[in-house]
């Protein structure tokens, strides 16, 4: 049970490093388009080289695990937009709404009735994101601001989207080819949004590829393995939480990285939140044999 919930937070800590260096990628001049086209594109092509030289199969795609991929792809690419508009650390911020949306999801959908030790959690995490945002500092916003904010809470919803949908879809399916259905999934999505843009304007030069095969590998190949092998064992409503480990791992890179201010009061709300995670081996086992009928 710790194995599985570990996969799950170390694909967690990969997809909070990503905003940081996305960021860093716009200083360069690159657009969010080719980014996470690029991204998924490099991610799917090295997930089924893997699967077709471990498993020398014929190529098979399951539409549900393609939908499932077309969520985390919108998640990725609508996310990278937001971060045009608004901090690295509070996108990551609105991003972790998915946690009670995710949890939501799948009392609603599936009847998982989350137990209490659950919302103790979840007021932790959102006590804690509240704090970590730099929120109640207040200030003027900024142009564009209001727009960022819309776009990161859409990417939650398609997080969360995701989160549940894996935790259902695709249960039979090797993770390596999961994650490679995913990913096709994953492009085929982000290139439907931006075709347009995609075929008209040329690819930039080779100075993108290094930053596409860094958030390829920490954003498209590693989590979704991670992802496929243990969110189906924790379920959806504890993957959800165990996955709030992105907010400290990017604020802490925003702070690092890109220099964005991050006061004692947002510091205080990053530990709030690791408090939380320290509670949920607790209620694991009880999440999972609720969720999967299973004894840990």
């Amino acid at each position: 049970m710790t194995r599985y919930m570990f996969m799950v937070f170390a694909g967690a800590c990969s997809y909070g490093m990503l905003s940081t260096f996305v960021k860093l990628a716009f200083r360069q001049g690159f657009g969010p388009v080719h980014i996470a086209f690029l991204q998924a594109l490099t991610g799917m092509c090295v997930l089924w080289g893997i699967t077709l030289l471990k498993e020398k199969s014929r190529f098979r795609i399951n539409a549900p695990l393609l939908a499932t991929g077309a969520a985390i792809g919108l998640t990725s690419f609508v996310y990278y937009v937001s971060v045009q508009f608004i901090p690295a650390s509070l996108a990551i911020v609105l991003l972790m709404q998915f946690v009670w949306m995710g949890i939501l999801f799948d009392w609603l959908l599936f009847g998982q009735r989350p137990g209490s030790r659950h919302w103790l959690c979840v007021g932790l995490i959102l006590a804690g994101t509240f704090l970590s945002s730099g929120i109640s500092a207040g200030g003027q916003f900024p142009a564009g601001y209001w727009k960022g904010v819309g776009l990161a809470l859409l990417s939650a919803f398609f997080y969360a989207v995701f989160i549940v949908a894996n935790s259902k879809a695709g249960q039979d399916v090797p993770p390596v080819r999961k994650s490679a259905v995913m990913m096709t999934g994953a492009s085929l999505a982000i290139f439907l949004v931006n075709c347009r843009t995609l075929v008209l304007t040329p690819l930039p030069g080779a100075g993108i590829l290094p930053w596409t095969a860094f958030l390829a590998f920490f954003g498209t190949i590693l989590p979704p393995l991670l992802f496929a092998k243990g969110i189906p064992k924790i379920g959806a409503s504890l993957s959800a939480l165990v996955m709030s480990a992105e907010l400290p791992v990017a604020v802490l890179c925003s702070s690092l990285l890109l220099r964005e201010a991050v006061n004692p009061l947002q510091w205080g709300g990053v530990g709030l939140m690791l408090a939380a995670m320290a509670l949920l081996p607790k209620s694991a086992g009880k999440a999972v044999i609720k969720q999967t009928g299973q004894t840990v």
